[in-house]
This record gives structure tokens, C-alpha cells and sequence, in this order.
């Protein structure tokens, strides 16, 4: 029988007890709203050749050792964006400076370690899930009250071997979309599958270490929303899934736990 996701219960790992530490009363109003409407807030912002200082200046000390080990400019630039977008994004959210908001991760609910858990805000210290996605220009960030949520950005591009397909689609998903001539439509029914598949992984906290891409069904040929299951170790969790138009050369998808209410509406927010 499917459940809804309960590592919650047993993996809340913010920075500290929100009752015993200073935070903001708009960031406590705001994740106390988020929780009563189950609304999750997506950004998304275009992606450029080279680091912009203003963004530089945003990063902590290890966002910017990560960001010089980047061998091409144009990835640092894309990694500097999407953490510096996401700051600010999390910041005109919650009411406080950008400067004061710090990422970090939670501890793996796989195996409890810290160091490989999913992304998690941590000043100001408020029980907020987000996800960071980014891809051939364009970064993504998904934000939500609560613990679990997952979002994956793709670029479109053409599937240039089988070979990728076998590793991302179960047979019945490859037959169906290998099946379509060598086209627009086929590489868009592709990538709808392959980021359905990574916003679910990335809801759960586990990434492919929970379960293979080639093993998680996704309908493609579904038009969402959907529930998307998926199992690790006989645990069996529920997933709200559905694709989120950015008006570009992408594909990119959601996923919430499932749930018996609505899970609540998406606010989208474009690029100024």
C-alpha cells in the first residue's frame, strides 16, 4: 500500500530548534502561511557566460571554493547565478536580507549522513524544503513548507544514442518514445520523462541511490499533474508530479508528496 512520505518524522535536521533560536517573525508568517495553503513557489532565471560580481559577492566561503574549482567559465557563472538567484528568491520570501539567508544540506534519509542529504536553508533556521536544479541556461528553485520537494530542469537535445534511453526510460516508457520518429516530439516526450523521473529522486532525498531512473514509471505520454511511485528497500512513498512551463528550450518538472488534499496551488515566478 502506498504512503505518504514519513522520513520527516525521524530526519528533521534544520540548524536548530525554531523555537529556541531568533527568526524573524515575517519568515515564521511566511512558513506558517505556506504550510496552511500547501502553495510551492518555483523561480527560474536564464543563465549567462560569466560570473556577475553582484552574484560573487553572495556566495559563502564554500560556494566559492566550489565555484573556482569549475574548469569552464561559463559553468562557474551558471553556478554562481543559480545559488545567488536562489538566495535572493529566498530572501524577498521570507522578509530578510540576502546576505543572512545560508544553504546547507539535511542529513541523508537514506543513510544519515550530512554531507550528501538534500539542500536545505538554514539561516534563518525555518522548516522550509527546497530544491535547485540547472541546466544549458537556466537555473531552477523550488521552495515549499516542509521537508520534501523536488524539481529537475533539462535542455532540450536530441537523444543521440539508445543507449541513454535504456538508462532513463523502463521498457515500457523506451518502447513508447523510441517508438516516435527522430524529432521534436520524441525528444519533448524524453525529457518530460527524464525530469519527472529526477524531481521525483530528488523529492525523496535519496537521488539514484533510492531507484534507478529505468525502474521509476512516469507516463509520459500522461499530460500531468500525476502520482508518480516510488520504492526504495520496501518502502513504498506517493509523489505529485507535474511540468512547469518556462517559456524556453526546456523541459522541467515538480514533485510534491501525495497526498488526500490538494496539494495546493504553484506560484511561478518569471524573471524580472
Amino acid at each position: 500500500m502506498a504512503t505518504r512520505p514519513a522520513q520527516a518524522d525521524a530526519h528533521i535536521d534544520h540548524a536548530a530548534d525554531v523555537g529556541e533560536v531568533y527568526v524573524p517573525d515575517t519568515a515564521r508568517a511566511v512558513v506558517e502561511r505556506l504550510r496552511r495553503s500547501g502553495e510551492t513557489h518555483v523561480w527560474w532565471w536564464p543563465l549567462g557566460e560569466a560570473t556577475d560580481p553582484a552574484d560573487f559577492v553572495l556566495l559563502d566561503e564554500q560556494e566559492r571554493a566550489r565555484m573556482r574549482r569549475f574548469h569552464a567559465p561559463r559553468d562557474a557563472a551558471a553556478f554562481t547565478t543559480t545559488r545567488a538567484g536562489a538566495r535572493r528568491a529566498v530572501a524577498g520570501l521570507l522578509g530578510v536580507p540576502a546576505r543572512t539567508v545560508r544553504f546547507g544540506r539535511r542529513i541523508c534519509p537514506g543513510c544519515g549522513d550530512a554531507d550528501h542529504g538534500p539542500p536545505a536553508v538554514v539561516r534563518p533556521p525555518v522548516p522550509l524544503a527546497i530544491s535547485l536544479s540547472r541546466t544549458d541556461g537556466c537555473g531552477v528553485l523550488a521552495v515549499r513548507a516542509g521537508d520534501w520537494v523536488g524539481v529537475d530542469v533539462e535542455a532540450y537535445r536530441p537523444m543521440e544514442s539508445e543507449a541513454l534511453a535504456q538508462l532513463v526510460l523502463t521498457p515500457d516508457e523506451a518502447h513508447r518514445i523510441l517508438s516516435l520518429p527522430d524529432g521534436p516530439s520524441r525528444t519533448a516526450l524524453f525529457h518530460r520523462a527524464w525530469t519527472r523521473k529526477e524531481a521525483v529522486v530528488k523529492a525523496v532525498g535519496l537521488g539514484l541511490l533510492g531507484m534507478p531512473l529505468n525502474t521509476l514509471d512516469v507516463g509520459p505520454g500522461q499530460e500531468g499533474p500525476l502520482t508518480v511511485t516510488h520504492v526504495h528497500e520496501g518502502r513504498t512513498t506517493t509523489w505529485h508530479v507535474e511540468d512547469l512551463d518556462l517559456n524556453g528550450p526546456w523541459s522541467a518538472s515538480l514533485a510534491r508528496p501525495s497526498t488526500t488534499t490538494s496539494p495546493g496551488p504553484v506560484r511561478l515566478h518569471a524573471p524580472a
